[in-house]
C-alpha cells in the first residue's frame, strides 16, 4: 500500500487542538518541530488510504485559521518497508493464542480490504488537483488539439491506422470529460461549468478544423476504413465509450495511471469528431448525421461511466453539509444525460430506416 506525508503548518498556540485531532491514531507517525515566527510544523506519514479522513480533519477544524497550510507528498520509498514492519508486528504478537482474537474479528467476516472500493482510490484533494488544468482552456491545450486534429485528419484521408492511433496518443482529451465527471459527483457547480465550457471549446476547436481540411481534401474516400466505420453508431461503441470512461476514472483515481487510458478515451472522441467535420467539409451531410450521432452518444456514455465510477469508489464532498448539494448535481446530471442518451436511440430507430445509423 502507498503511502503520504502529510506537513501540516499552524500557529503554534494550536499545538493542543492539532494534538486532540492526533490522539486517536497512536499508529501515525508523527513529528513535531517549532519553527520561526510562532508557527509549528507537523508532519504525519500515513498510509494513502488515512490521508483523505486526516486531511478532513484538519481542514474543518482549521480551515479559517491564519497561516494554516496542508501538504500532501508523495512518498516513491521509505525504509523500512512497510511488509516489513509488518513482519515483525506479526513476529512480535506470533505467541499470543487464538484465544486473543477479539469479538469484532470474530463476528466480522474475513473481507479483504483491497476489494474495497473506496481504499483503491487516492484522496479527494489529489483527485481535484490531477483534473484542475482541465477546466482551463491554455494554449498549449489548444495547440495540441489542433495538432492532434491534423494528424487524426491525415491518418484517415490516408486509411493509415498507425498515423490515427499517434494522434490520439497526444490529443488531450481524458482531463476535460474526467474533471466534468469529477466535478459533478463533488457537486461544484462553478467548476462543472468551467469544465463544460473548456471540453465544448475543445470539441468545436477540432471539428471546425476538420472541416476546413474536408473543404480542402481533393477527396474523401467513403470506403476508407477509418471513415466507413464511424458511419453508423452500434451498440459496440456504446460499450467501447462506456469501457474508456470507466478505465479513465479508474486511472484518474488510483496509481495506476497510464497514456494508454488518455488514447482509450481518445479513441471514443477524436476519430469521429475528425471524421464529421471531414464529412460536412465535403458536403456528405447524410452520412454526417450518422458521424454525429456516433459522437453524441460516445460523449454521453463517456461521462455516465465516469460518474458512475466515482460514486462505486464513494468519492464526496469533504463537509456533509455540501452532500445534499453534491447529490442533487449528480442526480441531475444523470438525468440529462439518460435523457439524451434514450432521446439518441429514438432518432437512430427512427433513421436506420433511412441507412443513417443503426444500432
Amino acid at each position: 500500500m502507498s503511502s503520504r506525508l502529510i506537513e501540516i503548518f499552524l500557529p503554534d498556540d494550536q499545538h493542543q487542538q492539532a494534538k486532540d485531532l492526533l490522539i486517536n491514531n497512536p499508529e501515525f507517525e508523527t513529528w513535531w518541530e517549532a519553527l520561526s515566527q510562532q508557527m509549528l510544523w507537523i508532519r504525519v506519514f500515513v498510509d494513502q488510504d488515512d490521508v483523505e479522513e486526516l486531511v478532513d480533519r484538519f481542514s474543518q477544524k482549521f480551515d479559517k485559521v491564519e497561516g494554516f497550510r496542508l501538504l500532501i507528498l508523495d512518498i516513491e520509498a521509505s525504509v523500512p518497508t512497510s511488509e516489513a514492519e509488518e513482519k515483525e508486528g506479526s513476529d512480535d504478537s506470533s505467541h499470543q493464542s487464538s484465544i486473543s482474537t477479539s469479538l469484532s474479528d470474530q463476528l466480522t467476516p474475513d473481507i479483504d480490504t483491497d476489494l474495497d472500493p473506496k481504499s483503491t482510490r487516492i484522496n479527494r484533494i489529489e483527485i481535484y488537483d490531477r483534473v484542475a488544468e482541465g477546466s482551463q482552456l491554455s494554449l498549449v491545450q489548444i495547440v495540441m488539439v489542433l495538432l492532434s486534429t491534423a494528424i487524426a485528419a491525415i491518418g484517415i484521408l490516408r486509411d493509415n491506422q498507425a498515423v490515427v492511433i499517434g494522434a490520439m496518443v497526444i490529443a488531450p482529451l481524458l482531463k476535460p470529460n474526467m474533471a466534468l465527471a469529477v466535478a459533478t459527483t463533488l457537486g461544484d457547480r462553478s467548476f462543472a461549468l468551467r469544465t463544460l465550457w473548456a471540453g465544448i471549446v475543445g470539441i468545436s476547436i477540432s471539428l471546425v478544423l476538420s472541416v476546413l481540411i474536408g473543404v480542402a481534401a481533393p477527396v474523401v474516400d467513403l470506403d476508407s476504413s477509418e471513415i466507413a466505420s464511424r458511419l453508423r453508431v452500434g451498440w459496440p461503441d456504446g460499450i467501447l465509450a462506456f469501457a474508456s470512461g470507466a478505465a479513465g476514472a479508474i486511472a484518474l483515481t488510483t496509481e495506476e495511471r497510464s497514456g494508454l487510458v488518455g488514447v482509450m478515451v481518445s479513441v471514443a472522441l477524436l476519430p469521429p469528431i475528425v471524421v464529421l467535420g471531414l464529412l460536412v467539409g465535403e458536403g456528405y451531410w447524410g452520412l454526417a448525421l450518422g458521424t454525429t450521432l456516433l459522437v453524441v452518444a460516445n460523449i454521453i456514455c463517456l461521462n455516465l461511466a465516469a460518474v458512475t465510477t466515482f460514486l462505486v469508489q464513494d468519492l464526496r464532498p469533504q463537509s456533509w453539509r455540501d452532500r445534499p448539494k453534491a447529490e442533487l448535481l449528480t442526480g441531475t446530471a444523470y438525468v440529462i444525460w439518460i435523457g439524451l442518451l434514450v432521446g439518441l436511440i429514438g432518432v437512430v430507430v427512427l433513421s436506420r430506416f433511412n441507412n443513417i445509423g443503426s444500432f
